[in-house]
């Protein structure tokens, strides 16, 4: 055998050993090896089958209608709000950059669009997973990729063909650039999300307490020149203002998982309404101080769990909330794996049972109770989740102060103690630091 053959042999057996099944030598390995397939499997399901069959909810026909008659110079904003069918509520801007979807037939691009957000969903996860230190030989990965697309946000978001999977990574973008300091492409990401949909906008809040005020030059300059640049271009811009800004803050009685949804679809009593919702806004404002009086240098915990709290408050005590824009929440969960996390304790995982799980509770035996249960789930869930961060935080402030210790901040005391050993944690970064992002003081 020549010495050309013998290496070629060799290279053929180091490429057949990489398929060979590889038997885990350790509990993470072993996890990893069995959620893997499962969650590949479950990403192909989701964008395969249960997205291109579609449902009787779709979102994407009136975004391609309005961008078809935008292309053709007919009105866009005709929309009869009597009818509970989706409507199309996009700004001049986001019309403009909507547009494309109409150059080809609207089904090969809904299947294009499905694609996108796919795509668009799992890179997000992949920044998300980088921005926590974590790779994808982490134990997380799997567990991450197969979580969120179980999940009613991911598959609902794949299934109805909305833009929320690219919100999310316009989200995680202007989270990750905003600890590297990159402030002006920090505001650009979040600025093209705005040029769609506000969903994001009350996360502008970070970078106002951090005085960062380059973020805003570009998150709120970039809506506006595509305004001005789609508003001559449109036949019926002013119908936007006259027609669908009125609806869009009107509080409707459907498909409305608010306080004030629920209240009106329940009947409850207006007083009742207003006095929920200014409970729970006083929790959020609590909550908000105590993340910013204590947590605001440990930047990364600061940044995701305060984007928890105010998205989530926006969506309770707003005038419209619905179920799948809970994915925007995906950088809460993760926090799960910072030993000062909130979500670290059983009834944070209950509530997002209730604004993440796909399983409907309407049921043919138990049609009343099981009716409240499916409407109620996500109001419930985000409910708690914000009494859960709420109880967190006012017991760790209660209990340093107690123990003399604010000074040192209100993280509990074990975290404080140098020197002292911690169990192993599977789902910990892999290093001291985060890749791609600046470090910040360590709490641990």
């Amino acid at each position: 055998m020549t010495a050309c053959q013998g290496l070629s042999v060799y290279r053929a057996v180091v490429f057949l050993r990489q398929l060979e099944p590889r038997t885990g030598r350790t509990a993470n390995e072993v996890i990893s090896f069995a959620l893997w397939p499962i969650a590949v499997m479950t990403v192909l399901h989701r964008v395969v089958v249960k997205a291109v069959n579609g449902n009787i909810t779709d979102d994407f026909r009136p975004v391609y209608n309005a961008a078809l008659a935008f292309l053709n110079g007919r009105p866009v904003y005709t929309a009869n709000f009597d009818w509970v069918d989706p409507h199309y509520l996009y700004p001049p801007s986001g019309t403009l950059l909507m547009a494309p979807i109409a150059v080809i037939d609207p089904e090969k691009s809904r299947w294009l669009f499905i694609i996108a957000n796919a795509v668009a969903i799992l890179f997000a996860l992949y920044l998300l997973l980088r921005m926590f230190g974590l790779g994808l030989n982490s134990i997380a990965a799997p567990i991450l990729l197969l979580g969120t697309f179980s999940s009613e946000t991911v598959t609902n978001t794949l299934v109805f063909t909305n833009i929320n999977g690219l919100v999310l990574l316009g989200e995680i973008g202007f989270l990750i650039l905003l600890m590297k300091r990159k402030d002006l492409w920090s505001g650009a990401a979040i600025g093209l999300t705005f040029a769609v949909k506000p969903i994001l906008a009350p996360l502008l809040l970070l970078p106002l307490v951090q005085g960062r005020w380059k973020v805003f030059v570009t998150a709120i300059g970039i809506p506006l020149i595509l305004t001005a640049v789609a508003w001559p271009l449109s036949a019926d811009p002013m119908d936007f203002v006259r027609h669908t800004m009125p609806y869009l803050m009107e509080s409707r009685d459907y498909f409305n998982s608010a306080i004030v949804g629920n209240g009106k679809y329940y009947g409850l009593p207006t007083a009742m309404i207003y006095a929920l919702r200014g409970a729970f806004a006083a929790i959020v404002l609590a909550s908000l101080w105590l993340l910013y009086r204590y947590y605001r240098h440990d930047e990364l915990f600061f940044l995701v769990t305060t984007s928890g709290v105010l998205l989530t408050a926006s969506w309770l005590l707003g005038s419209l909330g619905q179920m799948y824009y809970s994915m925007m929440l995906f950088p809460l969960l993760m926090s799960v794996v910072l030993k000062n996390s909130v979500m670290r304790n059983w009834p944070a995982w209950l509530a997002v049972y209730g604004f993440m799980s796909y399983d409907s509770w309407l049921s043919s035996r138990f049609m009343e109770a099981g009716r409240s249960a499916e409407y109620m789930k996500t109001t419930l869930g985000w409910s708690l989740i914000l009494l859960v961060i709420f109880g967190v935080l006012a017991v760790r402030y209660i209990t340093a102060r107690r123990e003399g210790r604010l000074d040192q901040g209100i993280d509990p005391a074990f975290l404080l103690e140098p020197g002292e050993k911690q169990p192993d944690d599977p789902l910990a970064p892999e290093g001291p630091e985060q890749p791609g992002v600046e470090p910040t003081p360590a709490k641990t």
